[in-house]
């Protein structure tokens, strides 16, 4: 439930606010209050021994962590562990159940990337495994099945690109596994027949992600016949109901037993491709045939006190948490407490000043290289001057890469991790994009195909103009952390632009205020949304310039007053929907001892052995 906030700003540094959210009513998913939460608004946490109040313990464990955002794919991880398998191996594992027990996050439909920390090389390995869009329809053929619309729609076959996560998982199997694949796939082929209870969280996006598509289909009318009858046949699964996909079992059994052709040039395209050109689909089956992950060098930026945070090059975002690193790291953030307006303020900032970059420059790389300038120190110091320290900028430009910089001069995921007992770590995050993906269902498959394209811009003088064979913008991103030039951490904060600017801000709640690995996730965050997006024309002003602030309730009230004051719009959201899905996994280099930690604003669960 979003709280707005912009009309109380007389009430500043007054005790209202408080009163306003502690006796606001909990929402009901149709708007009405929810009669499952009355006398429990007037109890709060209990207290703890050690640490934060509004935390737990992180978990420890010696030979092998997973921390995933379903308990039941956590433990199909730690078995494949157990069974001799590598953290890949496990990782794979997790992910795939988690595309049948997380539908509304993530599945084979959709595209994935990943960092391998791999200790036999001690290297780190990037794998790619983003769709491209079909390469026998151009521009001009897709804005003339767009009838006139500024922009791709979320559903339908328009906004599908190929999905990439099958093809990354045997790259990522070939290079770094150890038991056969059809071994790896088979904890999620019995759950798929047997049936698995689904988690509360995931009941509730199931049943927002049903609305959405029922909405959308009386604006863009498209096929949701197989999808409500894979996931919908009587409603919405409901909490501890089980579930069942047999379609999904019987791809991933062929998948496990035939590899990686089956999916991209086999039975299983025939069925796709079909499907998809019914549905008006430009698809071919050489379109599926020649996809291809891209193994890629994740980029590494200093911070502070030794730390480094690892990202992967676009076309993903995850260089925008590189350059918020290079901004913030000229400000000693912990001269202000970490819920003060000053922290919150130039953090916001930073973010604000990434994103217009990222708006402008970010891309398919093998259409419009990546200017690595906007990576650089320098770079970083000439952005970070143009924050005003009393007030939001109304709007921020994209800087100039190729200018001399001078000083006085803006979804649905799932993220997973694990880590095994040779000290091989896997950072993976996988996504269909918005909701559930695009709403199409081949026939007798069990998976959605994704809406990743929506992202592509219908500017052709944009460099993530649509074209054919090409890659959008993405926005699902893995991390990695170094201290002192060892292997650290593998990071992950799933949610659309949430993602970058949650890196950052579990970087600074650990290296700048001291939090351990699971209060550095649970601590209230601040999500900005808006500026220029990566869809947008190059020319003219942007739909958003300013954004919004949105913050959780841990936020204090004169915090969000004298934010206000700064010019910005702030809401307060206090359902954590808007702030992502965090999993680490940390180890000591000295003993090998792993930490993990999860999101205690998903389902999920971090464990060890």
């Amino acid at each position: 439930m979003r709280i707005p906030i912009a009309a109380l700003a007389a009430l500043a540094l007054t005790t209202t606010l408080t009163t306003t959210l502690a006796t606001t009513p909990a929402m009901a998913q149709d708007g009405e209050s929810d009669p499952s939460v009355g006398a429990s608004e007037t109890i709060g946490a209990g207290g703890r021994p050690i640490g934060k109040d509004w935390s737990r313990s992180p978990v420890h464990a010696q030979h092998g962590m997973a921390a995933t955002a379903h308990p039941l794919a956590t433990q199909i991880a730690l078995d494949i562990l157990k069974q001799g398998g590598s953290a890949v191996d496990a990782a794979i594992a997790a992910n795939a159940a988690l595309g049948l027990m997380e539908p509304t996050g993530n599945g084979i439909g959709g595209d994935l990337f990943a960092i391998v920390y791999d200790p036999a090389t001690d290297q780190l390995y990037g794998i790619n495994g983003s769709g491209r869009s079909p390469k026998g329809q151009t521009l001009d053929q897709l804005r003339e099945k767009l009838d006139g619309a500024d922009a791709l729609p979320a559903v339908g076959p328009l906004p599908i690109t190929i999905p990439g996560t099958v093809d990354a998982w045997f790259e990522m199997h070939n290079r770094f596994g150890q038991l056969p694949m059809e071994d790896v796939l088979a904890p999620t082929i019995r759950y798929a027949r047997e049936g698995h209870p689904v988690a509360p969280i995931i009941a509730m996006y199931l049943d927002r992600s049903l609305r959405a598509y029922e909405a959308r289909q009386e604006v863009t009318p498209f096929d949701f016949s197989n999808a409500r009858k894979t996931w919908f046949a009587d409603g919405a699964p409901k909490a501890g109901e089980i579930f069942r996909n047999p379609n999904l079992a019987l791809t991933l059994e062929t998948i496990g037993k035939q590899g990686r052709d089956a999916f991209y040039d086999g039975v299983l395209t025939e069925i796709m491709v079909s499907y998809l050109q019914r549905q008006g689909s430009a698809f071919t089956r050489e379109d599926f045939a020649t996809h291809r992950s891209q193994w890629a060098e994740p980029t590494c930026v200093a911070y502070k006190k030794g730390y480094e945070l690892c990202e992967m090059p676009p076309n993903g975002q995850g260089f925008a948490a590189l350059q918020m690193v290079n901004i913030l790291k000229n400000v000693d953030l912990a001269q202000w407490d970490r819920g003060s307006a000053e922290v919150l303020h130039t953090i916001t900032e930073a973010k604000r000043l990434a994103y217009a970059d990222v708006a402008r420059f970010y891309a398919d790389p093998d259409f419009a290289p990546f200017p690595v300038e906007l990576l650089s120190d320098e770079y970083g110091r000439a952005r970070f001057a143009l924050i005003d320290p009393e007030r939001a900028t109304p709007e921020f430009a994209p800087g100039d890469p190729a200018a001399e910089p001078k000083l006085e001069g803006e979804g649905d995921t799932t993220y997973l991790t694990v880590a095994d007992r040779d000290g091989m770590m896997v950072s993976l995050i996988q996504s269909n994009y918005r909701g559930m993906g695009g709403g199409l269902t081949p026939d007798g498959l069990g998976f959605m195909f994704q809406d990743r394209g929506e992202l592509f811009s219908l500017d052709p003088a944009h460099p993530n103009a649509y074209a054919p064979g090409k890659r959008p913008f993405h926005t699902i991103i893995p991390a990695f952390v170094k201290k002192d030039g060892k292997p650290f951490m593998t990071l992950g904060l799933m949610g659309g632009g949430m993602q970058p600017q949650g890196h950052v801000q579990i970087l600074i709640n650990i290296v700048d205020y001291g939090m351990n690995l699971q209060e550095a996730g649970d601590a209230a965050r601040l999500n900005h949304d808006g500026g220029r997006q990566p869809t947008e024309p190059l020319e003219g002003p942007a739909a958003d310039p300013l954004g919004t602030l949105y913050v959780e309730p841990g936020i204090s009230d004169n915090t969000i007053a004298r934010l206000l004051q700064m010019g910005h719009k702030v809401e307060v959201v206090d359902n954590g929907i808007m702030f992502g899905g965090y999993q680490a996994i940390a180890r000591d280099p000295q003993t090998g001892v792993y930490t993990g930690a999860t999101e205690m604003r998903k389902d999920g669960q971090a464990q060890g052995y």
